[in-house]
């Protein structure tokens, strides 16, 4: 008899076109009702609420209550760092969805990884942090030096505020396009939010796209490239 965490079930969930669209499209970070991530599936409203169940009782997913809506989203970051891995795999082996396209490259540049900042940018904008030695790696271990605590409180990042919370600060997360990692973690989602609030960049309301304001994106190239 074998004995151990059963990766079956949980593959088994994950492997369901349905289900597999309706986690995707909470890769952007945002919860999203029953309704619209039927439309992200393409099933009906029933079919899609029977997949949301089972999604949470496989601890994928989780939902908190708004009113009359319910809202579904991602249970954690190491769920969103899991899938990211799993389209890393997919793409290596061919596997993709649609044609290459403008959207497909706009996703490959920049884009949203669960909370934080993906694709050719946001392997860029780790590689920098740890060439400036403002991040050191030692295998999975990944933390922030003194250098590198005076360059985010210059940025702006709220140091403090990271550490009380329960996410750990600094995590790499592999990149599906770029195969490289990225920055996850609390320090991560701050980057991002602070790129934001300063306007270089934008979310796509409707995909996982972040694009850049032209100045932005030369300010971010002076600082991250």
């Amino acid at each position: 008899m074998k004995y151990g965490p059963d990766i079956s079930r949980i593959a088994s969930l994950i492997g369901d076109p349905a289900r597999a669209n309706m986690l995707t499209a909470l890769m952007s970070g945002k919860a999203l009702t029953a309704t619209e991530l039927a439309a992200e599936a393409g099933v009906t409203p029933q079919t899609a609420s029977s997949h949301l169940a089972r999604l949470e009782q496989g601890g994928l997913l989780s939902f908190r209550k708004q009113g009359r809506h319910k809202y579904a989203a991602l249970a954690s970051e190491q769920v969103a760092q899991v899938l990211e891995m799993l389209m890393g795999i997919a793409a290596r082996a061919g596997h993709t969805r649609t044609r290459t396209g403008p959207r497909n490259q706009a996703l490959r540049e920049a884009r949203i990884c669960y909370n934080h900042l993906a694709g050719d940018c946001g392997t860029r904008m780790f590689d920098r942090l740890i060439e400036r030695d403002l991040l050191i790696q030692d295998g999975d271990d990944l933390r922030l030096t003194d250098i590198g605590k005076t360059f985010m409180r210059g940025f702006g990042i709220d140091l403090p505020k990271l550490v009380k919370g329960k996410t750990p600060m600094c995590r790499t997360c592999l990149d599906w396009s770029e195969r490289r990692s990225h920055l996850a973690g609390s320090l991560g989602r701050a980057l991002l939010s602070r790129i934001e609030d300063l306007g270089w960049a934008r979310r796509d309301r409707d995909t996982r796209i972040v694009t850049f304001t032209p100045q932005g994106r030369q300010a971010f190239d002076a600082l991250f490239g």
